[in-house]
């Protein structure tokens, strides 16, 4: 008989998280520890979304894709999850550039990229200053009409090696281009440049597992291979309960971290939503999706200390298209040494690329599996000007597309940053359409990696709290 992985799960609890991205669990880790009943459904094997991790053969670890977020993420963490998980937070030193216009190696904080705008890029210092100061003071409520590409011109004109240093590792991070409000670049850039990048020491494997402790120490029910198929509303706009694999559970109310669209259209309904409302979340852009090669060198093998992240591009200036095409000139490696994972005694390399859906969803079988060799062996290529014997030495390769990450996000179109700027007001404004129906998730760029999710787990989790006690918040 097939497990049944919702054995014994009560008939109503409080609250039911769909999803178990950073913002899924950090919701259900807050509103249990508040005292709340909290189900926390994941369709996958395995928790953390975008932030988890697979296994191959001969002890293989993978981080499924680019890692890398601001130093708040270990304030976050100990106030919101362990001082144990906080304790694993650890800065990336080793951040390299390469390509035709430059190459060069930067802790990737405000300090440093000032020096290295200064002395190698020779721009002015009170220029740079006075950029890092206004990316700084740009907040949530500010003027939205300036566009990155008029931030940059207004403080670098005609300067794409500045531009291409600024903007394309939050490209990377978030999938922000130069047509976006600029607030969403501020906000995001400012954050990396308080302190530089982190990374969470031991992989995604150590950090969801510690999660879940935590979560199930606090009551939590958590399970996994449970697909919701419905959000169930009643006659007065308010959610009544959920259906998963088919049983029909009842709640007060929902946290989706489900893609935003997919929340609102798959799974509660457009008829559920004002005319107005369903017109404006249709008309949210959805975020681009990426690609990534996972390569692991035999067991015993290794390689010279390479940098812990590397941003490679053969492609002269900084070009959003090229940075999508599947014709690929752009990559960042993520370099896995012994003492990233310690216990762990592998050397492995994560490559991460944009990626538009539409290149790579209407592909046959056939020339789906080429385009995925092409990727392979394109990376290889590439990878061995800093690897030279990376081919003698390689002892797993495998690649995910956009299509890998719809089939096991559910993401619309495998959107790997949600959405645009215009999906955090859709987002924020769900539950005045359908009452106890949340949504947390990677929304509007500003909520989006690492700590964001994490941030906007807990806004949305006191918003929870409110409506299930609304006498007084506890988060």
């Amino acid at each position: 008989m097939a497990k049944d992985f919702l054995k014994d799960t009560q008939d109503y609890y409080d609250v039911v998280v769909i999803g178990s991205g950073l913002a899924g669990l950090t919701s259900a880790n807050i509103l249990a520890r508040a005292g709340h009943s909290v189900l926390l459904l994941e369709h996958h094997y395995q928790l953390g979304g975008m932030a988890t991790w697979f296994k191959r053969r001969n002890g293989h670890i993978f981080d499924i894709s680019l890692h890398g977020f601001p130093v708040g993420m270990i304030k976050s963490c100990r106030k919101y999850w362990t001082q144990e998980i906080a304790d694993s937070i650890v800065q990336l030193k080793g951040i390299r550039f390469e390509n035709p216009q430059f190459s060069l190696r930067t802790t990737f904080d405000r300090k440093d990229f000032t020096r290295l705008i200064t002395e190698q890029f020779g721009v002015p210092y009170e220029t740079v200053d006075e950029f890092f100061s206004f990316a700084r003071q740009m907040n949530f409520y500010d003027d939205q009409s300036m566009t990155v590409r008029e931030l940059f011109e207004k403080f670098f004109p005609g300067r794409d090696d500045v531009v291409r240093l600024l903007m394309e590792p939050i490209t990377y991070a978030n999938g922000s281009t130069l047509e976006d409000p600029a607030i969403t670049y501020g906000i995001v850039f400012s954050n990396f440049m308080s302190k530089g990048v982190y990374t969470f020491e031991g992989g995604t494997d150590k950090l969801v597992n510690q999660m879940k402790a935590e979560m199930e120490k606090n009551g939590v029910d958590i399970r996994i291979r449970s697909q919701v198929e419905k959000i169930e509303i009643g006659p007065d706009r308010r959610v009544t309960g959920i259906v998963v694999n088919g049983k029909r559970i009842g709640c007060g109310a929902i946290v989706s971290n489900a893609n935003l669209k997919q929340t609102i259209f798959d799974l509660a309904g457009r008829e559920n939503f004002d005319n107005d409302f369903a017109e404006a979340a249709d008309a949210v852009r959805l975020n681009t999706s990426s690609c990534q090669v996972y390569i692991a060198l035999k067991p015993g093998e290794e390689f010279e200390n390479c940098g812990d992240l590397l941003f490679h591009s053969e492609h002269r200036g900084f070009d959003i298209d090229a940075m999508l095409s599947r014709d690929v000139s752009s990559r960042t490696f993520s370099f896995y040494y012994p003492y990233t994972r310690p216990g762990h005694d592998r050397y492995v390399i994560v490559s991460s690329t944009n990626a538009r859906f539409e290149d790579w969803a209407n592909l046959s079988e056939e020339d789906y599996a080429a385009a995925k060799l092409e990727l392979s062996e394109g990376t290889l290529d590439c990878l061995s000007q800093y690897v030279p014997n990376i081919r003698e030495q390689v002892d797993h390769v495998e690649a995910s597309t956009p299509r890998t990450f719809q089939h096991y996000t559910k993401h619309w179109r495998g959107s790997s940053f949600g959405t645009k700027f215009e999906g955090l007001d859709i987002s924020k404004r769900l539950p005045e359409q359908v009452g106890g129906l949340f949504h947390a998730g990677s929304v509007g760029i500003i909520m989006s990696g690492w700590l964001g999710a994490v941030n906007y787990g807990v806004i949305v989790s006191n918003d929870v709290d409110k409506y299930l006690t609304p006498a007084a918040a506890t988060v």
